[in-house]
């Protein structure tokens, strides 16, 4: 094993993104990190949760992946988020969670680790790339080291094209193609060997 001690923060709906977290998980397995998968905690109400038989279905199929805390960040040198695409941003939920941050922000304990992140939307243009954007904003903010796949691989270009992160169109049935996958891998090992190097 490396000395990388990687954080894999979620939200997931309907499955999407709990899916390419777990893809992540296995790519920073392969490359020797330990890792911790962690998901934002829901914040919509029962009675809206439970509207739909598919969100009600998946939180409950995952309720013993542990939620995320500022422990989670403060014990990690590496942080990958994966959010789905709310109005060209990350989820209510994940931002709950990023406010919770403040005091350990404060301390500097997010700062000179590198992060990256995933996302998904129902078509290829509703905010992929804005909500990567976004995410990276508040890494900036940490004093995080922003490290995404840009072209450095073959998979990426083989995915779409995304040089800030992986984005998945959830329409095409969660969308992971193995092109997806391969992108998901890629990016997440680029994460490790960077964390490899900050922390040998």
């Amino acid at each position: 094993m490396s000395d990388v001690r990687l954080t894999i923060v979620y939200y997931s709906t309907y499955g999407t993104n709990h899916s390419m977290a777990a893809e992540a998980v296995k790519a920073a397995e392969e490359a020797g990190a330990t890792v911790r998968l962690r998901r934002a905690a829901e914040t919509a109400p029962d009675e809206v949760v439970n509207q739909q038989d598919a969100w009600r279905d998946h939180l409950e199929a995952t309720k013993h992946i542990p939620e995320a805390t500022p422990d989670d960040l403060v014990w990690a040198n590496a942080y990958l988020f994966s959010s789905p695409t709310r109005y060209g941003g990350a989820t209510s939920q994940v931002r709950a969670f990023i406010d919770t941050l403040g005091p350990v922000w404060q301390e500097g304990k997010l700062a000179n680790k590198p992060a990256t992140a995933l996302t998904s939307a129902m078509n290829p243009h509703g905010g992929q790339e804005t909500t990567l954007w976004t995410l990276y904003t508040t890494f900036a903010h940490w004093g995080a080291i922003i490290v995404p796949p840009g072209y450095t691989d073959d998979t990426v270009f083989a995915s779409g094209g995304n040089p800030y992160g992986t984005g998945i169109t959830a329409a095409e049935g969660h969308g992971l193609t193995d092109e997806k996958i391969a992108a998901i891998h890629h990016q997440t090992k680029r994460l490790v060997e960077v964390a490899k190097k900050l922390a040998g």
